[in-house]
């Protein structure tokens, strides 16, 4: 029986997850600080240990022989360079492996330098959503919507903490005692939430929602039940004729990854703006200019917020703003922006019903404490916005877009909304909900700037002249 196995006996299974190389990050100082990290640790070197001893031992001479100067962005070059240290360090020390144990181990090593060690493997689960972190020991994934728990676990909390500084650290962003949260994202886009004591009282918690590395298309928005064609072209249209669109929704119901795909409608020619606090849009456009929100610094200074983004904008001569998302006082220049000229413009908030999307923008409205009679408010969002596209995550973890509606003015102090096409449920089969997307049978009002632009649709679209089909 060779070491490994021997040291592994009665250890959690959990320990020895297999991982993957890293994607590395562009600082070239990280590998220097971990080599510092490890030389001020106290030396604790086990004589026969548990295979994180093992793992700790064989990783800490690794990183002792590595040079500190080498840009470990160069992920090929430093895994190569990685495990001729590796094989030299077994040989040195007379460790017995098994082909299958030497490989496990050099990738948890490689991934611990130059990726992000246990959630590696997650990362590179293309199945895998959405990956949480509820301290060191509970990992959670999202998989087709529905949530499981993982057999990994990191070492110990400062574990995870050195994970959380690896990712917010190249992106000039901090978390400690004094700022015990922060937004980020990986470099592949996806976007990271991580908090720690005192907030949180599990331990360093982590919320990764991944980026699909090939994004969904208009084929499987359809496909997956998500929106029919007909709808998806008359959104088409709203997006070409420049009408203003709010997409609403709860967490996690697929917001952004309809902007995304709404966005590919805007055509090549106009100049994009995109605002949000972790940038992960992905616009395909080739004239797209992306602001990113900055928080306050180790002094409290510094911070750009996406109200201040927003106004400014509007000195840069766009055709589109789009924000990621707006949720505080933003909201007024941002309809502010939509009433003076930005026609086109899209943004997400979270709501729970397309009426809830509008008193939810009268409330943000009202943050930005400039005393605005409500009326004047309500009269804003009326002209500033033109549909509501809301989405909701059904219980069988689906996404589907269950309301367009339009807003279509005033009357008296209320605000007039009316659904061109509405989900209807037909039921519940194996767990999964049953239903469809169909139109109300109503023309829009603004089907007059749709037609200027050269748009003529149907009218079988909106289910007029047509037997409605169940």
């Amino acid at each position: 029986m060779s070491l490994l196995k021997r040291i592994e006996q009665g250890q959690d299974s959990s320990s020895g997850q297999q991982s993957g190389g890293g994607q590395g990050s562009d600082e070239k100082s990280r590998l220097g600080a971990l080599q510092a990290r490890r030389a001020n640790a106290p030396n604790t070197t086990p004589q026969v240990g548990t295979y994180y001893d093992l793992k700790t031992r064989v990783q800490n001479k690794l990183l002792a022989e590595l040079d500190p100067s080498m840009d470990i962005s160069k992920t090929d070059e430093v895994r190569r360079t990685i495990q001729d240290l590796f094989e030299q360090i077994l040989a040195e020390e007379n460790i017995v492996l098994s082909r299958p144990e030497r490989h496990r181990l050099f990738e948890q090593i490689t991934a611990e330098i130059l990726g992000f060690g246990p959630l590696q493997p997650l990362l590179e689960d293309e199945s895998i959503t959405e990956i949480m972190v509820n301290g060191a020991k509970n990992i959670y994934i999202e998989r087709k919507g529905k949530v499981h728990r993982v057999p990994v676990t990191f070492e110990s909390d400062e574990h995870v903490m050195r994970i959380i500084d690896r990712i917010v650290a190249p992106l000039g962003r901090r978390i400690d005692e004094a700022s015990p949260y922060v937004d980020a994202r990986l470099p592949d886009g996806s976007r990271v939430n991580a908090v720690i004591p005192p907030i949180s009282l599990v331990g360093p918690s982590l919320t990764i929602r991944k980026f699909a590395k090939n994004p969904i298309t208009l084929e499987q928005l359809v496909q997956f039940g998500s929106i029919t064609p007909e709808a998806l072209q008359f959104l088409k249209a709203c997006v070409e004729s420049r009408l203003n669109i709010v997409i609403s929704g709860g967490t996690g119901s697929g917001k952004t990854t309809l902007l995304n795909i709404l966005s590919s409608f805007i055509p090549g020619d106009e100049r994009i703006l995109t605002i949000e606090n972790a940038a992960e849009l992905q616009l395909r456009q080739e004239h797209v200019v992306t602001l990113e929100s900055r928080p306050p610094n180790i002094e409290g200074r510094g911070e750009i917020t996406i109200r201040q983004l927003v106004v400014n904008s509007l000195r840069m001569r766009p055709d589109r703003i789009i924000v990621g998302e707006i949720r505080d006082e933003a909201a007024l220049d941002m309809l502010q922006a939509m009433n003076t000229g930005h026609d086109g413009s899209m943004t997400t908030l979270h709501s729970n019903s397309p009426r809830d999307t509008l008193s939810r923008l009268e409330t943000m409205t009202m943050m930005a404490g400039m005393e605005l009679p409500v009326r004047a408010i309500r009269e804003q969002i009326s002209s500033a916005i033109d549909v509501v596209v809301h989405q909701e995550r059904m219980r069988d973890g689906s996404r589907k877009i269950t309301n367009i509606t339009e807003v279509s003015g005033m009357e008296g102090d209320v605000i007039t909304t009316t659904d061109i096409f509405s989900f209807e449920q037909t039921g519940v089969e194996d767990g999964k909900v049953l239903g469809r997307l169909r139109p109300t049978g109503l023309r829009p009002k603004f089907m007059d700037k749709i037609e200027a632009s050269g748009i003529h649709l149907p009218p079988s679209i909106f289910g007029i002249g047509e037997r409605r089909r169940y």
